[in-house]
């Protein structure tokens, strides 16, 4: 793992200039709209407040016995929030380097540093707005103490999200139909992942299905948290901490096997 460490290392030693980018990034997705800044935490507050004004308000639709919660939109919001910031942050770390390519090109500047970037600018959009949930969903459990391990599951994200990223963004170099496959799978991925139904309402003989998206166990940690007010099961922190293990074992041979190649790639 000395390959990871040392990139881990490019990226402390540059975290200025990381923090410099990522501001530059945010400002520049809106750049030129009247609402400028705002419109990065906008949209998706805008889609989990049409998700409970339709499901919770409109047609109080609920979910059966199981469920963490009954009210339907209130359980969407707590699963397709971090599931945005997770498709967010990867689609856009992945083709950070393509996008970086001629800067890569004449500046000896890690790659690393341009898929940090774009993960930490999704982050810097949609960490206030997870804590802002968090905040308005203390009610439903008496603001039990419990809702502290949500700080937690976002750094599991967060590390997940980076190793992902990069990952696919060397991948996405070497090969492009990379992007249009990651792409078709982060859009059918929300089908595969308990945030439109309860993991009890899943087929059991079926239910290993879900376990293959590296979200499942994160997204279940969010629902115990944020719905009921109670720890995660171990079962969550265990399978997280293998995607984030098995994915950085795999980010470290990708990188090392590509470092001599990677900016001809692009």
């Amino acid at each position: 793992m000395q390959t990871l460490w040392n990139e881990w290392r490019a990226i402390w030693s540059a975290r200025s200039l990381v923090w410099v980018l990522v501001q530059r990034e945010v400002a520049a997705r809106h750049a030129g709209t009247a609402v400028g800044v705002l419109w990065p935490y906008l949209q998706p507050l805008l889609t989990v407040a049409a998700y409970y004004l339709v499901f919770d308000v409109v047609f109080s639709m609920r979910l059966g016995e199981g469920a963490p919660t009954h009210a339907v939109g209130t359980f969407l919001i707590v699963g397709a929030l971090p599931w945005m910031a997770f498709c967010d942050a990867v689609s856009r770390g992945m083709n950070s380097l393509i996008e970086a390519g001629s800067m890569l090109q004449k500046n000896p500047l890690p790659p690393v540093l341009f898929t940090t970037r774009s993960v930490m600018a999704s982050c810097v959009i949609f960490g206030p707005l997870l804590a802002l949930v968090a905040l308005a969903y203390t009610p439903l459990h008496g603001f039990r103490p419990a809702v502290a391990a949500i700080l937690p599951l976002m750094a599991l994200q967060l590390v997940l999200s980076v190793l992902i990223a990069y990952l696919l963004a060397i991948l996405a170099a070497a090969l492009r139909d990379t992007v249009q496959l990651v792409g078709f799978l982060l859009s059918v991925g929300i089908y595969l992942t308990p945030i439109l139904f309860p993991l009890t309402l899943f087929p059991e003989n079926w239910r290993w299905v879900l376990w293959l998206n590296p979200m499942t166990a994160l997204v279940i940690g969010y629902q115990q948290v944020l719905l009921q007010g109670v720890l995660p099961p171990p079962i969550v922190w265990w399978v997280a901490l293998t995607w984030v293990v098995v994915v950085a074992v795999a980010l470290n041979v990708v990188v090392k096997r590509s470092r001599d190649q990677l900016v001809d790639w692009l």
